[in-house]
């Protein structure tokens, strides 16, 4: 793993500069340039419509009481996304581009979920686009029930209000 990492930083820069020199030879410099700052300045404006977008469905799955995985491996992805897009380079801003497309985040998830419950390191719910249906939670020694209490001794004085001189036990 730490070789295809070690790989992936050498290989990256050598394949941008390569596309850098051939666009450029091709469009000039100005225009290469140009679109680079687009894309920038377009993937940093859609990265905030998506990212708020999927903070609110977020909020609304844990205010459901539901674990929001999807949305945390939405949040991921877009912001792997935001670093590839404010990376200089045409590779890395399509590879962002393609991160902000949420049909190739399904995908995605997919398969990292796959891969995830095949290694049996988490049992879960899955990346589907359907909200998973609603469960009816089981009654039995499951409920907690959130109380404060005072101790109080048979020879302690009655709180104002308390009835004790009308139980049996007084």
């Amino acid at each position: 793993m730490g070789f295809a990492i070690l790989l992936a930083f050498i290989a990256i820069p050598l394949i941008e500069i390569a596309v850098f020199i051939e666009i450029g030879g091709f469009i000039g410099l100005w225009w290469t340039l140009a679109i680079v700052v687009a894309t920038a300045l377009g993937g940093t404006f859609m990265l905030r419509r998506q990212g708020l977008a999927t903070l609110r469905r977020a909020q609304s799955h844990m205010a459901e009481g539901r674990m929001p995985l999807r949305e945390v491996f939405d949040g991921l992805c877009l912001l792997i996304a935001g670093v590839l897009l404010l990376t200089p380079g045409f590779v890395t801003d399509l590879a962002g581009g393609l991160l902000l497309l949420p049909p190739i985040r399904g995908v995605l998830g997919r398969l990292v979920a796959s891969h995830i419950v095949a290694s049996g390191q988490f049992q879960g719910q899955g990346f589907s686009p359907q909200a998973p249906p609603h469960q009816p939670r089981q009654s039995g020694n499951n409920d907690i029930i959130d109380v404060d209490f005072e101790e109080v001794g048979p020879d302690d004085p009655a709180p104002i209000g308390d009835d004790r001189k009308d139980r049996p036990d007084s």
